[in-house]
């Protein structure tokens, strides 16, 4: 079964912001965080907000796994815990949107609409990665 490929994100990567930031949920936590910040354990499961990496764009920021990093956008910018794992493509970055120590991943996405579905293109963007002396 072939797929038709949609529009592309109406921000995609250049010099200044060289990668794509994809945001989602993540097991511990739902939705921004709300009611799951309040648990415990759950809190103890995903206490820092993780941004995933791939191992080749590690390598190439200089970043290793642990290590704080600075995601930014051309609306903000947030500091997190850096998880370098073969899962995550090189030229993207993850963050799920729960919010955890003040940064949330919404605040760096873009509002452009989706011009049919008048839907927000909240899940992607172009942003910039750095270590966190």
């Amino acid at each position: 079964m072939a797929f038709e490929q949609g529009p592309a994100a109406a921000e995609m990567p250049n010099r200044r912001f060289s990668l794509i930031l994809n945001t989602g949920r993540v097991l511990y936590h739902w939705h921004s965080g709300t009611l799951t910040r309040r648990v415990p354990g759950l809190l103890a499961r995903a206490p820092d907000l993780q941004v995933a990496i791939s191992p080749e764009d590690a390598a190439r920021y200089g970043i290793a796994d642990g290590q704080e990093v600075r995601v930014t956008s051309r609306r903000g910018e947030l500091t997190g815990q850096a998880l370098v794992t073969d899962r995550q493509r090189a030229g993207e970055l993850f963050i799920p949107f729960v919010k955890l120590k003040e940064s949330a991943a919404n605040f760096l996405t873009n509002a452009a609409y989706d011009p049919e579905s008048k839907i927000p293109e909240y899940k992607v963007c172009a942003v910039r990665l750095e270590g966190v002396e």
